[in-house]
């Protein structure tokens, strides 16, 4: 039986995964800007879903990603580096946000995305339904200038308005375009599929000059060649990545609140993602539209991925940093 001293404090990864505060990746936890002071990449949640159209429990989402998100440790068997031994990494809790009221909710997770990038760190924000991309991408803008975007998702989100609403989780990337944040030249979309948006929105996109990669093209060309389109472009400056996790084909991901058949498989995505973040120059990104079947359970399927897919950004990241 091995002997554990009982004055001596769990270390990263040196304990079960249901144990313990629930940090992402067991990462030391903070709430202090000065703890920021030479972080590398900080995790940052965005628990809202009083934004969405359909379904919801995003709100659930940050919290059952961190649980999900602990038995990633060590080397990345493909990419051969361990990203926490390459990057300085903290989880810096949760945005502050107000039940029932967007806007403050909104303001609070610009006002902790503009902290983590005050301090010279990158953000990676875990949703919370996708209306959270435009305070979290304001953030980034408002620091670095206009930003490339690279967006995975079903859906373009960038209706004008959705039910009648103008800010909500269908409409944040027409308002970040239309405020100047994102630079439409230098956005692209990949996985779109399903029913919706129609010729106005598609209309809109391409007088941005908005780069559309669809699903079926996903299919019929390969995620290594649409995501190098993608990469292509976003070009160079500073850019940022929103996934949306209805991207992934439902099998893959059930928990979502407007899920649609015929999407991507985890293993596409998530090479994906890391590839992105190895050349891009990101300086923020963002997780989102996952709904927990069990958010205090570690098995859950849909968290599962969401953490996968971070932890590939980080890797990603750790490999830009050594190249």
């Amino acid at each position: 039986m091995t002997t554990i001293d009982p004055h001596e404090r769990w270390k990263p990864h040196g304990r079960p995964d249901y144990a313990g505060l629930q940090s992402f990746g067991a990462r030391p936890y903070t709430e202090s800007v000065d703890d920021l002071d030479g972080v590398d990449v900080a995790i940052v949640g965005a628990p809202l879903d009083d934004l969405v159209s359909d379904l919801p429990g995003t709100r659930l989402g940050p919290r059952a990603i961190r649980i999900a998100s602990n038995g990633f440790a060590g080397v990345h068997l493909d990419a051969g580096v361990d990203p926490f031994d390459a990057l300085r990494v903290v989880d810096f809790g949760d945005a502050a946000v107000i039940p029932a009221d967007p806007a403050a909710s909104h303001a609070a997770i610009e006002r902790i995305v503009g902290d983590v990038v005050d301090a010279g760190a990158i953000a990676l924000v875990l949703g919370g339904d996708h209306s959270i991309a435009e305070p979290d991408i304001r953030a980034c803008a408002e620091r670095h200038g206009p930003l490339g975007l690279i967006h995975f998702d079903a859906h373009t989100d960038t209706g004008r308005e959705l039910w009648g609403v103008e800010r909500s989780h269908g409409t944040p990337m027409y308002r970040l375009v239309e405020q100047g944040h994102v630079a439409g030249e230098r956005y692209a979309q990949v996985g779109l599929r399903g029913y919706w948006p129609g010729e106005e929105e598609f209309a809109w996109q391409d007088e941005r000059g908005i780069t559309a990669l669809r699903m079926r093209e996903v299919l019929d060309r390969g995620i290594a060649d649409v995501l190098a389109e993608a990469i292509d472009a976003v070009g160079p400056g500073p850019a940022f990545a929103s996934i949306d996790i209805d991207v992934l084909d439902p099998a893959f991901a059930p928990g979502t609140g407007t899920a649609e058949p015929g999407g991507m498989t985890s293993a596409d995505l998530l090479w994906a993602c890391r590839q992105l973040a190895a050349q891009l120059e990101l300086v923020g990104a963002d997780v989102v539209e996952v709904i927990p079947s069990a958010p205090l359970a570690t098995t859950d399927i849909t968290a599962s991925v969401a953490a996968g897919i971070v932890h590939e950004l980080l890797t990603g990241l750790a490999l830009n940093r050594r190249y």
